[in-house]
């Protein structure tokens, strides 16, 4: 069935399929930004993993009218089925030949590999009534994780289609929400908002709680995200912080976590294209560590397509910098382990900006992957450190 999207984009697109010998349409929801799909087929607890991989794998979505359970169990076969589809290897980094292959090749064909898994299985759907309930037997009460994405159900929401694969992520993040993810540089937890990268790699935080400050009056955390390096300067005594943010969740995430903190007379979240007005001693940025395109508006603060923040924070800072102020760059060299970027690249960047460094501070990761050997990226996170570049105004002449 072809898929008409509302030409208005102001208006959400509507899915449409046939059932029970009728046209029928709902709202569609991708928080991945995807497209609907252009056929849907219904499928219940009869359709076989078989018949529904050959639906997914042609485009073809599936919307769901049995058991919530069993939905969770297809795509749980349907993960299978893609994780043995040939080409694994390659997208482990090694070729048919079995030849390694080049880092930037392997980081490639992973994520090749990803958007191709990730399209197969949000195939699989579930209709959602206006006030986020699943109208499926044994579906759980999913209306809170919803709003908690979506915004609160209001009387002018309408019935609408999600793919399962999103739903259960909602879920997820719902709970690292409700729980809070421990930072040990502030002894407490802080709360991620869905959408809004979770500060689950200690070690970038741990480096801006050691290092030297070199003035405790003003600071600017650039792109705050949770608000959690905010909390870490005001914990360290910094009076005043104005953290900045584009995006509505994060802005919302951090003026959340700074209030529970108990750092809301110290810290000021405010919407920003990068820098405040003005200037401070100490400018802090956590950038997207890796200049790849996104593939979802969610995936920015992982990805910095052609590393726009990255540059825009450093020609921005000698003008947002007091004469003897520090901006603390806080980037894995991750991608220079993939061959996306060369160190040499990045000292230039400081030159062009205008900036030299006075310092630097060096942390190996702890996370599991760069443990792993069947990470497709195995070579370049075992190989990785996270970096707080000290940078101050370069004198002239």
């Amino acid at each position: 069935m072809n898929i008409a999207l509302d030409s208005n984009p102001a208006v959400q697109p509507l899915i449409h399929w046939r059932e029970a010998g009728e046209m029928r349409s709902a709202r569609w929801r991708s928080e991945s930004g995807n497209p609907p799909p252009q056929r849907v087929v219904i499928a219940d607890d009869q359709t076989s993993a078989d018949a529904a991989y050959r639906y997914a794998s042609s485009g073809t979505g599936l919307l769901w009218r049995g058991d919530f359970q069993n939905a969770r169990q297809l795509l749980q076969a349907l993960t299978r089925r893609v994780e043995r589809q040939p080409g694994k290897a390659k997208a482990a980094g090694v070729a048919k030949t079995g030849i390694r292959v080049a880092p930037a090749e392997a980081f490639n064909q992973q994520r090749q590999a990803q958007a191709r898994r990730a399209k197969i299985l949000g195939m699989l759907l579930l209709p959602l009534a206006a006030d986020y309930s699943v109208l499926l037997r044994r579906a759980p009460d999913l209306r809170d994780a919803c709003a908690a994405a979506y915004g609160p159900a209001t009387l002018s929401e309408s019935a609408s289609v999600v793919s399962l694969r999103e739903l259960l992520g909602l879920i997820g993040a719902y709970e690292w929400r409700k729980k809070g993810v421990p930072v040990a540089a502030l002894d407490a937890r802080v709360h991620p908002h869905y959408g809004v990268f979770a500060p689950i790699r200690g070690e970038y935080v741990d480096l801006v709680a050691q290092a030297p400050l070199p003035d405790s009056t003003l600071a600017f955390d650039i792109g705050t995200g949770t608000g959690v390096l905010a909390a870490v300067l005001a914990r360290r005594g910094v009076a005043r912080v104005l953290a900045t943010d584009q995006d509505p969740r994060a802005l919302a995430c951090a003026r959340e976590n700074i209030a529970r903190l108990g750092y809301a007379g110290q810290v000021e979240v405010i919407e920003a294209d990068l820098f405040p007005a003005g200037r401070a001693p100490l400018v802090v940025c956590n950038p997207p560590w890796l200049p790849a395109q996104p593939s979802s508006p969610i995936e920015y603060a992982v990805y910095d397509p052609d590393s726009r923040m990255l540059r825009g924070f450093l020609n921005g800072l000698a003008a947002h910098l007091t004469p003897a102020g520090e901006g603390w760059l806080v980037l894995s060299d991750l991608a220079e382990h993939l061959g996306l970027r060369s160190r040499a690249e990045l000292l230039a960047a400081f030159e062009t900006a205008g900036l030299r460094v006075v310092g630097r501070i060096d942390a190996r990761p702890r996370h599991p992957r760069a443990a792993d050997p069947a990470d497709p990226l195995h070579q370049a996170r075992a190989a990785e450190v996270t970096s707080l570049w000290r940078l101050a105004i370069k004198p002239v002449g």
